[in-house]
């Protein structure tokens, strides 16, 4: 297997406690919600950042955790290697040129591996939706806990909804002040049109500052539940 050291995000103790909470959602949505797909409506939305600091949350959690970044035409995961050259990549394996083992990269955080995205294809949509993609799912689920799956937006393109067909359920993640409600409505149409089972979704962005209405509504209860918390994490 291929090694790679992760470049550490500088998560503020909001964020932290968000992404703790999410994890916590999934794991009370069901127990056979073991393979997740996340997508968005739009690019820059913030839905590998989620798919990313989610899969990091679990590991951390004790679960043995895979994240596949499955977002071939514009991947953006290759930036969380800090150390370690990454040869062999999803695209590899979907088109047949290497076996799982040789593709899913190890990382110095314990109880967290990858799948980068590898070269970008001709045929991004054909590759996610033959059979090697599901067989990739299926050994997949037999040595993790848990596997985050990373898609293209679906408002662009077909491969989330293609993907979905393998997972137990996915999560749209939503950019605060990025896109209107209708297109959001339609995206969440989309998948639902495929059959798949939407567990929810993440608004993300959100300007939480005292100024905002979100730092007005949550900043209250931030600091009156956390705030000491919060403090004495600064501190060390």
């Amino acid at each position: 297997m291929q090694e790679f050291s992760v470049k550490q995000s500088n998560l503020d103790f909001r964020t932290r406690e968000a992404y703790k909470m999410l994890r916590t959602n999934i794991e009370f949505s069901g127990d056979n919600n073991k393979v997740i797909f996340i997508t968005s409506s739009t690019p820059s939305e913030g839905k590998s950042t989620v798919s990313f600091e989610l899969a990091m949350s679990f590991a951390q959690n004790g679960m043995k955790t895979l994240l596949i970044d499955a977002d071939t035409r514009k991947s953006v995961m290759k930036n969380r290697g800090k150390k370690g050259k990454i040869k062999y990549g999803l695209t590899h394996y979907l088109s047949g040129k290497n076996e799982l083992k040789d593709v899913i990269c190890v990382s110095d955080v314990p109880n967290f591996c990858m799948i980068f995205a590898g070269p970008v294809p001709p045929n991004p949509s054909e590759l996610v939706g033959n059979d090697r993609f599901a067989k990739m799912v299926e050994e997949a689920r037999a040595t993790f806990d848990m596997i985050i799956i990373d898609t293209p937006p679906i408002g662009s393109v077909i491969d989330a909804a293609v993907i979905s067909k393998v997972c137990d359920g996915g999560i749209l993640v939503i950019g605060a002040g990025d896109i209107s409600y209708k297109f959001a409505r339609k995206s969440k149409e989309q998948l639902e049109m495929t059959g798949c089972k939407l567990l929810g979704c993440v608004l993300n962005k959100v300007d939480m500052t005292g100024n905002s209405y979100y730092g007005k509504y949550y900043g209250k209860y931030y600091g009156k539940y956390y705030g000491k918390y919060y403090g004495h994490e600064d501190n060390n």
